[in-house]
């Protein structure tokens, strides 16, 4: 996935700018400190304590130069107007939060206000679409059964979350003003493998297939999350 947003970073903006970058849920830091490092401003916004912990922990042991390039706040992803200016930033991330937001439309309107014009909203949600492979790959059929009329599932966290469905997610981003412009599968093939499990020998040629499949019809579809990015116009 970082492979992804690189190449729409690359393509909208030009080689060597600095740009203004918002991680909303940031977790642990890990994307906002890789941005950073490549040379970018970042903050990134986080409200579970334990997270923000671990990201100031791990910023802390980067040298100066990438410390003074990133702020970490404790704070709402939905709070953003509360924190930051409109049009503050070229491209805002949120990975992996939408699933937690009952009502993800506002969320998604503040964002798009954060962003300056042609500015970039990176979105990674559960796919809606898709929500019976993992059950029925793992051949739990009652489940599979149930997924195809819902977005509502059970993460692997033991968490009742919700998905999105890539028409809905399209016409939410016409409609803040962040029109759609590409999208990826992501975990095409890899979403039913177990939770700590060996990194296989041949890790470069899965991550490989992965891409390509995340990249091509029809299998990015069934993807178990898609990654939308919308443009501000």
């Amino acid at each position: 996935m970082a492979r992804q947003l690189d190449e729409q970073i690359v393509a909208r903006f030009p080689v060597g700018q600095r740009l203004r970058v918002l991680d909303v849920g940031m977790g642990q830091g890990t994307q906002a400190l890789r941005l950073a490092r490549a040379g970018h401003q970042v903050t990134g916004l986080e409200q579970d304590a334990t997270m923000v912990a671990a990201a100031r922990k791990s910023l802390a042991g980067e040298p100066e130069g990438i410390r003074e390039r990133m702020r970490i706040i404790e704070g709402d992803g939905r709070d953003t107007g509360v924190h930051f200016l409109p049009g503050s930033f070229d491209v805002v991330l949120c990975h992996g939060v939408l699933m937690y937001v009952e009502e993800p439309d506002p969320l998604l309107a503040g964002l798009a206000r954060m962003l300056a014009h042609g500015g970039l909203l990176s979105l990674l949600v559960r796919n809606g679409d898709a929500l019976a492979i993992r059950p029925g790959l793992s051949g739990d059929w009652s489940g599979a059964l149930a997924a195809f009329d819902t977005v509502s599932y059970r993460n692997r966290l033991g968490m009742d979350v919700r998905a999105d469905r890539l028409k809905d997610l399209t016409s939410t981003l016409a409609g803040i003003g962040a029109p759609l412009h590409a999208w990826y599968g992501v975990r095409v093939f890899t979403d039913t493998a177990a939770d700590g499990a060996e990194v296989p020998a041949d890790v470069e040629t899965l991550l490989a297939v992965e891409e390509k499949a995340g990249r091509t019809d029809p299998y990015r579809g069934v993807a178990a999350l898609l990654h939308l990015c919308g443009v501000r116009g």
